[in-house]
């Protein structure tokens, strides 16, 4: 049986149709080997989402979006968005979609995913949505912020160029610098005390120490009760002597007390000064010194 040319060039133009349509599905992430489950998202805000866009569940890709559409049947009710997911992802009841825009453009699709997995929503539902402020809506909730913030950025600029152009800066930094060399010179002093005169301060304190600690041996080592005792012994006989200087009982006490024998020992004196004198006047008197012996009167 031969194949005409025609037939040839029919089969092969279904073929590349077939690749071709294979291919764009693939260009679009679309699985074309594996079944999908439709739900549906109503966004006030569609916020430039595109087809083929990633769907993420948990920060994993579980699907594209299929269909973005506007409700024409009911203008100001938003976009209805279509997704695809692997039909392996069982959406639990409680989750919610939410829109997030890339710093440098374009959408992502986050599903977040709902804690009770008793109930999960069935093919075709519509999965609530989450509306969350765009970058620029936050930049607008950040520039009355902004602005008090430079509002005070620009006071304390104010005040530090006020404190930098007072001429007591200088002044007190002049001082700061003085401060600093005089404590640079004490500690230069604190240092050679410390190397030089703190090592023979202490040997002295040693050599102290050392002697004080030989003069307390010496100390213990004395025999105290019996230098004590004798002490005593004599501060009694003291006590004796001067009791009978005080008495008129015997000899000394009678010396220091009667004044007969004083009178009498004053008279004593004075003859014996008297004979002193008159021997020392007339020697000749009191002694008779001859070679020839006397000569008889």
């Amino acid at each position: 049986m031969t194949i005409s040319r025609e037939v040839k060039i029919g089969v092969a133009g279904v073929a590349a149709l077939v690749f071709l349509f294979f291919t764009i599905k693939f260009l679009k992430g679309i699985s074309v080997f594996s079944s999908s489950d439709i739900y549906l998202i109503n966004f006030r805000n569609a916020k430039a989402l595109a087809k083929s866009s990633p769907v993420y569940a948990d920060g994993f890709q579980v699907g594209i979006v299929s269909d973005v559409r506007y409700d024409y049947a009911h203008p100001g009710c938003g976009v209805i968005v279509e997704i695809a997911v692997d039909k392996q992802m069982l959406i639990p009841v409680g989750t919610t979609a939410m829109l997030d825009e890339a710093m440098l453009g374009g959408c992502t699709l986050n599903l977040i995913m709902g804690r009770d997995t008793s109930k999960r929503y069935a093919v075709g539902d519509t999965i609530p949505a989450v509306e969350s402020g765009g970058l620029m809506e936050q930049a607008a909730e950040l520039i009355p912020k902004l602005e008090a913030t430079l509002a005070k950025a620009d006071t304390l600029l104010v005040s530090l160029n006020t404190i930098a152009t007072d001429p007591n800066i200088k002044a007190t930094l002049e001082n700061v610098n003085s401060m600093t060399a005089n404590l640079n010179r004490s500690s230069a002093q604190l240092n050679t005390l410390l190397v030089r005169d703190v090592p023979a301060l202490a040997q002295t304190f040693n050599t102290t120490g050392q002697h004080a600690t030989q003069l307390i041996d010496n100390l213990a080592a004395l025999d105290l009760q019996t230098t004590l005792s004798h002490l005593d012994s004599t501060i009694q006989e003291m006590q004796a002597a001067v009791a009978q200087l005080n008495s008129t009982d015997n000899t000394a006490g009678l010396l220091l007390h009667d004044p007969a024998i004083y009178d009498n020992l004053a008279r004593t004196t004075e003859a014996a000064a008297a004979l002193l004198e008159d021997l020392k006047a007339n020697p000749r008197r009191y002694v008779h010194f001859s070679l020839f012996g006397r000569k008889a009167k």
